[in-house]
């Protein structure tokens, strides 16, 4: 990772973190308080459960004039305090020394014991237990969710990775686009200026570099999502194909390809510079991946526009990814695979189908059919 993505995953991982740490924090610290009120209220029932079942068997010993015998009751430990003992203590529930004392004066006096005291210490033990439950539970939700953070961080960078990485293969491939006809543009001024005569090689040369920045230009303002809206018209596509072919005359006498062209009038409704670049890009392709001596067939109707090439082709495989942006189709040739991606967006924006059929070392045909 470049450092704006680890800047990016790092921001990611900590803002999720945090807002995932106060959710497990707040979630353990809600069920903390509602378990130990839980608990507390359960203490304080059992306490007053037994001192009321006590107070029932003195109550009972002295009516029927038996003897008083006091269960065991596990966990809990009382006392029965006596009259005379009674200044000392008061009704009421407390919490002293580590235990939960209930004082009762349900006795009433019978056997003459006026209090029974009950005392446990059982809720602090299941308090702690409960204490370093939650904070146990807390501690691995925690962990989980910091393994989870840095999956999510993960799959949510591949996407932004591959596409910094088409990015800059993009800049790479537009950077060397770009100094293929610039130095071609240098040596053939310096060889001009040094002969000091009209040289029409020269001058071609000058002018095939000239064109292909041009298109690069054209492509790259394409991109721009701040370019201003055209108004649509309607257009003699004819006219433009064949500018479009004169264009690149050029660069095919220098390849040595021969273009034959079929074109009838067909009028539509487009912005004319899209149509441009629409047909610029598919010539330039054919144009690019042909080799020299081979023909390229351009046909124009009412209902479509062919474009054959004789040229490398493309595997069946990548046929479906040659649309994607920064997808190059092949390495033969130079590109920096937003072309097609353009004729692409071009083609869905005015509704017209594009088919593709290709075959490896035979060539190329690109179909657009018009509704």
């Amino acid at each position: 990772m470049n450092e704006l993505e680890k800047k990016s995953f790092y921001s990611f991982v900590t803002l999720y973190l945090v807002s995932s740490f106060l959710f497990v924090l707040l979630s353990g610290y809600w069920y903390y308080s509602a378990q130990k009120k839980s608990l507390e209220n359960t203490t304080y029932y059992k306490l007053n459960h037994i001192a009321d079942k006590l107070s029932g068997l003195i109550i009972n010993a002295q009516m029927k004039r038996k003897t008083l015998h006091l269960p065991n009751e596990k966990g809990f430990e009382y006392s029965l305090i006596g009259a005379n003992e009674a200044t000392k203590f008061q009704t009421g529930y407390y919490e002293k020394n580590g235990y939960k004392i209930l004082v009762s004066d349900a006795p009433q006096k019978h056997l003459n014991i006026k209090y029974v005291v009950v005392k446990t210490n059982e809720y602090f033990q299941k308090l702690y237990a409960l204490k370093k439950t939650v904070l146990l539970v807390m501690g691995v939700s925690f962990l989980f969710i910091v393994i989870i953070s840095v999956i999510l961080a993960k799959l949510f960078m591949k996407p932004v990775h591959q596409r910094m990485e088409q990015i800059e293969s993009f800049i790479q491939d537009v950077s060397h686009e770009l100094n293929t006809p610039i130095t071609a543009l240098k040596m053939s001024a310096s060889r001009a200026i040094k002969k000091a005569v009209y040289d029409k090689k020269i001058l071609t040369n000058i002018s095939i570099s000239t064109k292909q920045l041009e298109s690069i230009y054209k492509s790259l303002t394409f991109l721009n999502f701040k370019q201003k809206q055209q108004e649509a018209e309607d257009v003699n596509l004819k006219d433009i194909v064949a500018q479009t072919v004169t264009y690149y005359s050029e660069l095919t006498e220098a390849k040595q390809i021969k273009i034959q062209t079929q074109l009838e009038d067909v009028s539509f409704h487009i912005v004319s510079s899209r149509a441009e670049l629409l047909f610029s890009n598919l010539l330039s392709n054919a144009v690019k991946y042909s080799m020299p001596q081979t023909t390229i067939t351009i046909k124009l109707d009412k209902n479509s526009f062919v474009i054959e090439d004789e040229g490398v082709g493309i595997e069946e495989k990548k046929l479906d990814e040659i649309f994607e942006m920064y997808q190059r189709e092949s390495d033969i040739a130079g590109g920096f695979g937003v072309g097609l991606s353009i004729v692409k967006q071009i083609c869905d924006e005015y509704a017209i189908e594009v088919r593709v059929e290709s075959k490896l070392d035979k060539g190329t045909k690109f179909s657009l059919l018009f509704k």
